[in-house]
């Protein structure tokens, strides 16, 4: 993109008042959408972003700037600003580049970009028309398509020459069921790192069908209990309370400043012994997946806890520093407007021995969550409230009657050590994760896990 002569220049224009580590981020993201509602296609739009971010690190102080302007003078502007934040003398040069050498870990079979729009758009209608004629009760259908091709280059003074190209498409589909006087939402988002062959890989007839199910099916439950009880939540998007009551808490964002309950845990036992957890950006073109982090480290697969003991953080440069160790391949950014920071990728609870059916069965009593929605987590607490899309009673070891309105609410700590049964049926759901450093795409997963106790929101 840029002259690595050029880089050079600007890496040592960033130093040159006491900063020991400079880094120039460059992208270019190529963006399509198409949006569709009420029978209508409202939105076909095109875009295109580029920019350049600078980072100087000096000891645990972090610099940072950003442009769009990639001219010699530009860039150099930037670096020269964003030193003038630092008193001192340059006492380091940038090293000569050496090209980090890769193997592309997610081959991509159609760049969208040579896909014609009006197909794009007959994909939506697709998935529209199955949603809507699901049931007469479904009153309303969004459906929206993106793909995204973003290259990146990432050059810093320590001689670190990376590129990477991610081509990601995804298909967001709500359905709304209504009978006059309520209404429910069913969602489902399907995502990959992937071109257009993503509908030759996900079935997105299922998905349509599915959004629309959920909304209908909850339209005629009755309202959930609450109290304290056994909880089974269903694989897939279920990994989303790990995600964000635990996940986070094992980011060094917050473990290196301590506002983590798992800061200097290492070795220690902080879940139940039949939980393993993954964070894994390796995974062929997984959704959060990608060949380097957005500092140029290749990414990696992050064992976080092992039979439930805590064997590893996710780590990015800045906070390995404050932490003495060394980065993980998490560290992300959405774009060049933010200072990269640690990230989960690809983030999951790993297969159990039970079947689903032995989980159910083995429960007397209690909520099977099927879908979770969204949710709030205090970080630093790790105490939680989520919703539950789609859920149901469970009674004398059956699924029994769905229900609705219900809550799960607690803390990522203690849930964890309450899990008593893992399942064997290990799924990932697609989902953007927000942080200082921007949203950016993340996998969540997790087989059928049971809790032996949950709090659980409703109507007594």
């Amino acid at each position: 993109m840029i002259e690595k002569s050029i880089l050079q220049e600007v890496l040592n224009e960033a130093l040159k008042t006491g900063g020991d580590f400079a880094e120039i981020y460059i992208e270019q993201n190529d963006l399509n959408t198409a949006y569709m509602t009420d029978g209508k296609v409202e939105s076909v739009l095109s875009g295109k972003d580029y920019g350049a971010g600078v980072r100087i690190l000096s000891g645990f102080k972090c610099i940072y700037a950003y442009t769009n302007d990639l001219s010699r003078e530009g860039l150099l502007k930037i670096a020269r600003d964003a030193s003038y934040a630092l008193t001192g003398v340059k006492n380091v040069e940038s090293r000569d580049f050496i090209k980090l050498d890769y193997t592309n870990a997610h081959p991509i079979s159609i760049v969208p970009s040579a896909v014609d729009i009006s197909k794009k758009v007959s994909k939506v209608k697709e998935a529209y028309t199955i949603a809507k004629n699901y049931s007469s009760e479904i009153v309303q259908v969004s459906v929206r398509y993106v793909d995204n091709d973003k290259k990146v280059l990432i050059a810093n003074s320590e001689g670190l020459f990376a590129e990477d190209r991610r081509i990601r498409t995804r298909m967001a589909i709500e359905a709304v069921a209504s009978d006059g006087n309520e209404n429910q939402t069913g969602f489902f988002g399907p995502g990959r790192l992937m071109g257009f062959e993503f509908f030759d890989n996900v079935d997105i007839e299922w998905h349509a069908k599915e959004a629309a199910r959920i909304a209908v099916t909850m339209l005629h439950a009755d309202l959930c209990p609450s109290g304290v009880m056994p909880v089974v939540i269903d694989n897939g998007f279920g990994g989303v309370i790990f995600h964000e009551a635990c996940g986070h808490s094992l980011e060094a964002t917050s473990v290196a400043k301590g506002h983590s309950v798992f800061s200097g845990k290492l070795g220690q036992r902080i879940a139940s012994e039949v939980v393993t957890a993954i964070d894994d950006g390796t995974i062929q073109n997984a959704w959060g997946s990608s060949n380097i982090d957005d500092e140029g480290h290749p990414t990696q697969r992050n064992v976080l806890i092992e039979n439930g003991i805590l064997k590893g953080y996710m780590i990015d440069m800045l906070n390995g520093r404050r932490m003495n160790m060394k980065p993980t391949g998490n560290s992300r950014r959405e774009s060049y407007k933010y200072a990269p920071t640690s990230r989960m990728t690809n983030t999951f609870i790993a297969k159990g021995d039970k079947t689903p059916e032995e989980i159910i069965k083995s429960t007397e009593y209690g909520l099977y969550a099927k879908y979770m929605g969204g949710g709030s987590v205090n970080p630093v607490t790790g105490d939680f409230n989520f919703a539950v899309n789609e859920a149901y009673l469970i009674k004398d070891g059956k699924i029994d009657r769905p229900v609705r309105g219900a809550t799960l609410i607690g803390k990522g700590s203690e849930v964890l050590l309450d899990i008593d049964m893992v399942g064997n049926n290990l799924e990932l759901g697609q989902g953007m994760c927000g942080s200082v450093s921007g949203s950016v795409p993340a996998n969540v997963g997790q087989p059928m896990i049971r809790v032996k106790k949950m709090t659980v929101g409703g109507r007594r």
